[in-house]
């Protein structure tokens, strides 16, 4: 429809595609056409911005990668090395404005290295390589989860000492299923939802092994370097327990409905995660069936579709309260502690 430009707008590519030279004239005229005067106002703001910050940080030949709803990325040359500009949307600037101050506690330890940013761009490493969703197409599912772990490891012992102020707590992360679930019970409904947040607030109010969690780690988040190996990027910047950055992993990777949606593929992976991040299994699949409602209600506030959610959600919660039979291992406790930060106030 003319007029709106929709939450993930065609991607900022030259005539050619992806990789070819920029053409801002092209890109407005496309834009014009599909979309009238709000096309004509969101290439502007588009090409403004860019060139501000080409200007800002020095950089060179930017070329179009993607745009998300809470995004536009760009290739550039920074410093004589490649890089990625990350230049935020409205929405962006809400859901990824933590994300800066995780990759500044990561430290490059098995993430990009946060080059430079401010409150609406991010200027990042460059990660050359696939993605690990691609391992899982190419049938090595069980050797991606164990590469994932290790990078969730690493992650969550970046160093010890106390924790950043500004992070989003686990607790506000899950408010859209606590306001699904009390929505559902004001109207006399035992739902998923309900079920859900009752056991997300018993995990909550018994949290421990807290960390920074990279907050949004699925197969696709995490990258091959030919430099530094698997790098994470993208993370949201929570803090809270470790098993939600697990939890997340076991609903993905995306675009793989039936494969995801599995009873015998999520045990397996989960056993993986568990055994590697020394998880309690019982846990895991609480925070699993959590997550998965929550993911659920994010999709009914964005209009979307929560059944592949649902899906996992009801396999989760059975093999919960069933009991797994499934034992972790205990392989040698490479996590240092991170404390608590100072403030109570952690974006609650």
């Amino acid at each position: 429809m003319k007029g709106q430009i929709p939450k993930c707008a065609p991607p900022l590519t030259g005539p050619n595609g992806v990789g070819a030279s920029f053409d801002p004239v092209g890109q407005r005229d496309r834009l014009c056409s599909a979309f009238g005067h709000a096309g004509m106002v969101y290439s502007r703001s588009c090409m403004g911005k860019l060139a501000d910050y080409v200007q800002k940080w020095k950089l060179l030949d930017p070329q179009p990668l993607a745009v998300t709803a809470t995004s536009r990325l760009y290739a550039v040359m920074w410093n004589e090395q490649p890089a990625v500009l990350k230049l935020f949307t409205a929405a962006g600037m809400q859901d990824e404005k933590h994300g800066a101050l995780a990759l500044q506690w990561f430290n490059g330890k098995a993430a990009v290295r946060l080059l430079s940013s401010d409150d609406q761009a991010q200027l990042l490493e460059y990660a050359d390589g696939e993605n690990l969703k691609s391992l899982v197409q190419k049938g090595a599912d069980e050797k991606a989860s164990i590469i994932i772990a290790n990078v969730l490891n690493t992650l969550h012992c970046a160093h010890p000492g106390p924790a950043p102020q500004g992070l989003t707590t686990l607790k506000s992360r899950y408010r859209s299923l606590f306001k699904k679930a009390k929505q559902d019970a004001g109207e006399g409904i035992t739902s998923v939802y309900t079920k859900a947040a009752d056991i997300a607030g018993k995990l909550l109010a018994a949290e421990k092994d807290f960390c920074i969690l990279h907050g949004d780690m699925h197969h696709e988040n995490v990258k091959y370097s030919a430099k530094r190996g698997w790098l994470a990027i993208d993370p949201k910047g929570l803090y809270g327990e470790r098993t939600y950055d697990a939890a997340n992993v076991l609903c993905n990777p995306t675009g793989m409905d039936d494969f995801v949606a599995n009873e015998a593929r999520l045990i397996r992976t989960a056993e993986i995660l568990a055994q590697v991040l020394r998880l309690d299994m019982g846990r895991l699949l609480a925070f699993t069936f959590a997550h998965a409602s929550l993911s659920a209600s994010w999709s009914l506030e964005d209009g979307e579709d929560p059944s592949l959610a649902l899906k996992i959600a009801d396999i989760a919660e059975s093999l919960y309260r069933k009991g797994s039979r499934l034992t972790p291992a205990s392989p040698p406790d490479r996590r240092s502690p991170v404390t608590r930060p100072s403030s109570p106030d952690r974006s609650e």
